[in-house]
This record gives C-alpha cells, structure tokens and sequence, in this order.
C-alpha cells in the first residue's frame, strides 16, 4: 500500500498538530524491498516478517504493545498461539457460517476472528 502510506507520511510532515502526532508500523516480505517501489521513505524503521505470519503477529503486537484500556497486551507467544488454533478451525467455522473460505472477503474474516475471539479468551 504504498500510496496510502505516502498519505499517512505526507499528512504528518505537512498536516495540522492532530495529524503530525500520527504513528504507523511499516511491514514488508523482505528487508529493504520497498526500496524498488518507493524510493523516498528512508528514516522510515520499516521491519521484515519473511512473509511468516508469527513474525508479523510479534512485529505488531511488539509495535502495540499495550491494549486500548493501556493494560499489555499479550505475549507474542500467546498470540502467534492462538492464530494457530483459528487457522485450525477456519474452515469449520467457514462451513457453520455457509461462507467458503477460500473467497472470503476481508469483513466475512474479521467477522469470524471476532466470534472465534469471543469463544476462545
């Protein structure tokens, strides 16, 4: 997405005092790729998660790092646990809701992480 995070950027250089305070996590697949399609976004702390999603969960949960309410959030662990224990049982969950899971849209997934959430504290 790189057009959206020239947006987010350039709203932070040049936008008023709410949008200067703006924070963002830029992932990619591999270290140093976004240099072949964006070459203006050095000084950017942009991390590799080797397209494995436990490195991308860690990466976000490390960038979070605490909840809404300010208690932690938990360990990267604990969560790269429980997406485990979801992707086991998506296509269950796909098959109660009549969705198939290989045309999901991205709302019908969110949709079922929170349901799946809910019954899995």
């Amino acid at each position: 997405m790189p057009l959206e995070l020239g947006v987010l950027l350039g709203a932070k250089r040049f936008g008023s005092a709410r949008h200067r305070v703006k924070r963002c996590l830029v992932l990619d697949r591999e270290r140093y790729r976004y240099q072949k399609f964006i070459s203006d976004i050095g000084g950017q702390d942009i991390k590799a998660h080797d397209g494995k999603p436990d490195a991308a969960i860690r990466g976000v949960r490390d960038w979070l790092r605490r909840s809404v309410d300010g208690g932690l959030l938990p360990g990267g662990t604990h969560l790269c646990d429980a997406y485990a224990r979801f992707t086991l049982e998506l296509q269950r969950l796909c098959q109660e809701s009549k969705l198939d899971a290989a045309n999901l849209t991205f709302t019908d997934f969110c949709d079922l992480v929170v349901g799946w959430m809910r019954s899995n504290p």
